[in-house]
């Protein structure tokens, strides 16, 4: 009998980051390396990744990583731990080449070349198991789940996923093949749950693309789509009303030409003339009406390629009356109060903003009902409900029992949990480490909850520096404390506050000296903590209080 132990290192109560593991005996199996993007009390961090110290500590034994589809929540992190776990890199065609983008772009990885391209029919052997894979729909084409097999049933990961009967052949679901898994017996069913608090029926892909081309086709000015650049089904509704509406599209981002044109190299975008791409440079050689600006943003985020449109900031282009911005994503929650924001300032330069959400229900995961279907098909004795945060966990829960599932065989785990396969029922067994490592230019790992908290405190309440030079040997103060600060208080406003801080500092260096030890870092702490009760009681604000003492021998 196998020893079998699934974990989540990442993509459980949150959204993105996804990273899963099955371990069969003495062989670990990982299931996409995805990262997220950060929240906005999260201030300076690009990215967010999972922790890697498990599968580091245990590189000998890991067989592969193995991913479902090419968007970030899924190959994103794959630099950051191939960096540290040089191992085998499996995925269909679309999903390597956007893989070899992504690991190529950093340069401890850029060498990296054990890529193997797989599809719905490949069968991989292992010393105790086969990887097997099926087809899924979702917003990029080829997408796969994957299934392991053990002696005591399968594991199968669905990735991300929905049902849409209208699906292009990229996109199409394989019903006979879930049933087969279904009727080989699933032990345990990994299940995309990012949608599963709802019931509403998401748009089908045909129905998204003729909400796109009316609106394309109704609008006489320019017209400008935010999109992700990855959300490849997308991209190919915009460049397929752009034919039908006789405009040219301008493709403002480094990420979105990448993408598109791997895709259209490997034929997953129909693109009927490259006359269709409009150089950025060229733009004005066009009228208006002729136009569909493409942005996407850094890293496929095109909130803040609308913001700097808006502001006049944009390398390329600038909003403008009669102007439609067109959001054909669905933002997440937390970045409501942006879109709000940014929407006021496109209508302030003179644009109109459009949602494609306005009229319908657009997602690439499945909803409640989706889920149900998938859990039919399958038949899994035990469920795990991932991809997605507590409330979306719970629901897909909910969903389950609804069906008839057993509440005693649904997991919902935390991060980092071991579920170990004993006597015939999964058990908690321990946890791994799985913090949130963050990304910030170069740094990897050297941002945390500290250095988070003082950015919090600069953004808030400023900076308060005081400086003073003293004598240590003769205990006596060289010269006394001046102080400068930024954010803080308007100086010419405060000099009262400023002053009376300057000799609460001289007061405290004095005091200090009269005791018999002596310590840098005491002192530094006795004025730092002096100091911010004056300024709480002046200011009800907490600034970062910089102290600078230096010596004169």
């Amino acid at each position: 009998m196998s020893t079998i132990k699934i974990m989540a290192l990442g993509g459980v109560r949150e959204n993105g980051k996804n990273l899963y593991i099955a371990e069969v005996n003495d062989q670990i199996f990982v299931l996409d390396a995805g990262l997220k993007y950060p929240e906005n009390e999260q201030l300076g961090v690009d990215i967010i990744v999972p922790n890697f110290d498990y599968l580091e500590e245990n590189k000998h034994r890991v067989a592969g990583v193995f991913l479902t589809h090419g968007h970030a929540d899924a190959i994103g992190a794959l630099p950051y731990l191939l960096e540290k776990v040089r191992v085998p890199v499996f995925g269909s065609h679309l999903t390597i080449e956007l893989a070899k983008l992504v690991v190529k772009s950093y340069n401890a990885t850029k060498k990296f070349n054990e890529f193997h391209v797989i599809n719905a029919e490949t069968e991989i052997e292992f010393d105790e198991t086969t990887i097997s894979f099926f087809k899924t729909t979702h917003s990029i084409p080829e997408s796969l789940g994957i299934v392991v097999k053990t002696d005591q049933g399968n594991i199968v990961y669905t990735g991300d996923f929905k049902f849409d009967q209208a699906a292009n052949k990229y996109y199409r679901t394989d019903f006979s093949r879930l049933a087969e898994i279904g009727q080989e017996g699933v032990l345990a069913l990994l299940s995309d749950s990012a949608n599963a608090d709802s019931a509403v029926q998401v748009a089908s892909m045909h129905e998204e693309a003729e909400e796109i081309l009316q609106t394309i086709e109704d609008w006489e000015g320019r017209v400008i789509v935010a999109a992700v650049a990855s959300n490849i089904a997308r991209i190919q509704q915009i460049i397929d009303a752009a034919e039908e509406t006789g405009r040219r599209i301008v493709l403002t981002g480094h990420d979105v030409e990448n993408i598109v044109r791997t895709a259209i190299k490997l034929k997953k975008l129909r693109l009927a003339s490259e006359r269709l791409l409009v150089k950025p440079k060229d733009m004005n050689k066009y009228e208006d009406h002729e136009l569909i600006v493409l942005e996407t943003g850094r890293m496929g985020e095109p909130l803040n390629g609308l913001r700097k449109m808006s502001i006049g900031r944009h390398r390329y282009v600038q909003i403008q009356d009669g102007d439609l911005v067109y959001i054909v994503t669905t933002p997440t929650i937390s970045k409501e109060a942006v879109v709000a924001r940014v929407e006021n300032q496109i209508y302030q330069a003179g644009g109109v903003v459009k949602s494609v959400t306005d009229s319908l229900r657009v997602s690439g995961h499945g909803n409640a009902r989706d889920l149900q279907l998938m859990l039919n098909l399958l038949r899994p004795k035990y469920l795990f409900p991932i991809q997605g945060e507590y409330r979306q966990l719970d629901a897909h829960a909910k969903a389950a029992l609804a069906i008839g599932f057993y509440p005693e065989n649904i997991f919902i785990v935390k991060r980092g949990d071991v579920m170990s396969y004993e006597n015939g029922d999964f058990v908690h067994a321990g946890a791994v480490p799985s913090g949130d490592v963050m990304i910030d230019g170069n740094a990897i790992g050297d941002v945390g909850n500290i250095v988070l908290r003082d950015r919090k405190i600069l953004s808030e309440d400023g900076i308060f520096i005081v400086a003073i030079t003293v004598n240590r040997r003769e205990k006596r103060i060289i010269s006394k404390a001046k102080v400068h600060t930024r954010g803080f208080v308007y100086v010419k406003k405060s000099r009262d506050i400023l002053r009376e801080a300057s000799e609460i500092v001289n007061q405290s260096v004095e005091k200090y000296f009269t005791k018999d030890s002596f310590d840098w870092g005491e002192l530094k702490s006795t004025v730092r903590d002096d100091l911010s009760k004056y300024l709480y009681d002046q200011t009800k604000r907490r600034p970062s209080i910089l102290p600078v003492i230096m010596e004169v021998k």
